[in-house]
């Protein structure tokens, strides 16, 4: 994005590209409306507002504060709307938005989902080392196989590592490649790179096979097609039943030292800045390892005992979710807004870092986190 730093203006899609290196789409779960709900992505921008949920008075705050692009966690545009009249805050804010030509971007489960994402700020807030995915996210990796002469093989795997394929863990440019002979006779609309029309041609060929994230593909196949050496290129795609072990839901490590579930909780308490705490029975246990789940979480509980968690911490749950703690954790209620009450400051931080010069870009505006608080639970 450096380029964009030179410019005197910036559209707001090229904004919108730096939010989705931050929390790629594709990362969202199926259920979620995340990306660009209203607006305009070809108009230049003003400025950024960061907030948790696009409220009415959100929107009121971003046009005093020159801002022309909201980012929200949470998607004000969730389910189908069939008309929009005003008759509810969902309806009020989208109307001011329009009137005001004002672009909401939401990230919701594109950035609960990445390592570094809600989850991950989560656990650091409470102190958590060796942080790890709760639960891994399945049927997202998937796997290129592609045929080459030996002479061309290095090329087209330089072209698909550029391109994103060959990352697992911490290893990049990851390929397995095989020695084979393909065979191939080409008919009379053919142009062969190697032998002729209608010659039966048998020839060394390289095996390459490399695994990348599906959001990858048409990349990886562009990639592919620009640096292949045949007319027609042979490949085939497979979705691997692996799960991906840097995306996913949730997140668990250990506290450096370990604490009474009283301590435990009374940490949590300052450093969450909620008013109170809903749990399960204390099990006498010390807590030290510990799994988060920032937003409603209850469907994480197994999987949180699973992974040997002494405590949970998650919100939204229900009068029977806590007894699925059977006694073998510490379930512990945050509250929603709570557990992702960061969230929008790592997001400015994010784009600060990003781009460093971007009051210089928009002075109107410039990055901004908002300063309503939308959190419609209140404590007695």
């Amino acid at each position: 994005m450096s380029g964009l730093l030179n410019n005197q203006t910036m559209k707001i899609k090229e904004i919108l590209l730096v939010l989705e290196e931050m929390a790629p789409l594709a990362y969202a779960e199926d259920f979620d409306n995340v990306g660009l709900l209203t607006g305009n992505k070809d108009n230049d921008a003003t400025g950024i507002l960061v907030c948790h949920d696009a409220l009415e008075n959100v929107i009121s705050e971003a046009i005093a504060k020159k801002c022309n692009l909201v980012v929200c966690f949470h998607p004000i545009l969730f389910s189908g709307l069939k008309k929009i009249t005003g008759s509810n805050y969902v309806e009020r804010a989208l109307i001011k938005a329009i009137k005001n030509d004002i672009a909401i971007f939401a990230v919701h489960t594109a950035l609960d989902n990445h390592s570094k994402g809600v989850n991950h700020i989560l656990a650091k807030a409470i102190g958590l080392q060796n942080i790890k995915i709760l639960i891994p996210k399945a049927n997202f990796i998937r796997k290129l196989v592609t045929y080459t002469i030996p002479e061309n093989a290095e090329e087209v795997r330089n072209a698909l590592f550029d391109a994103g394929a060959g990352t697992i863990g911490n290893y990049e440019n990851c390929s397995f490649n095989s020695k084979g002979i393909g065979t191939y006779m080409g008919n009379e609309n053919s142009n062969p790179e190697i032998g002729a029309r209608f010659e039966f041609v048998e020839n060394d060929e390289i095996k390459i096979e490399v695994t990348f994230e599906k959001q990858l593909e048409s990349k990886i196949l562009k990639a592919l097609f620009q640096s292949h050496a045949y007319e027609e290129v042979a490949y085939e795609i497979y979705e691997l039943q692996n799960q991906h072990q840097n995306i996913g839901l949730g997140a668990i490590g250990t506290l450096e030292k370990p604490l009474s579930e009283t301590e435990f909780l009374l940490m949590v308490k300052d450093k969450m800045q909620t008013p109170a705490i809903r749990h399960t029975a204390f099990t006498n246990k010390k807590i030290q390892k510990v799994a988060v789940l920032g937003g409603s979480g209850s469907f994480a509980i197994k999987n949180a005992i699973r992974a040997g968690a002494d405590a949970f911490l998650t919100s939204d749950l229900k009068y029977h979710n806590f007894y699925e703690a059977e006694n073998q954790l510490l379930l512990a209620d945050i509250g929603h807004f709570e557990s992702e009450r960061y969230t929008k400051n790592y997001i400015v931080d994010f784009l600060q870092k990003k781009i460093p010069n971007f009051a210089a870009i928009l002075p109107l505006g410039g990055i901004v986190l908002s300063e309503e608080n939308t959190n419609p639970v209140k404590y007695l």
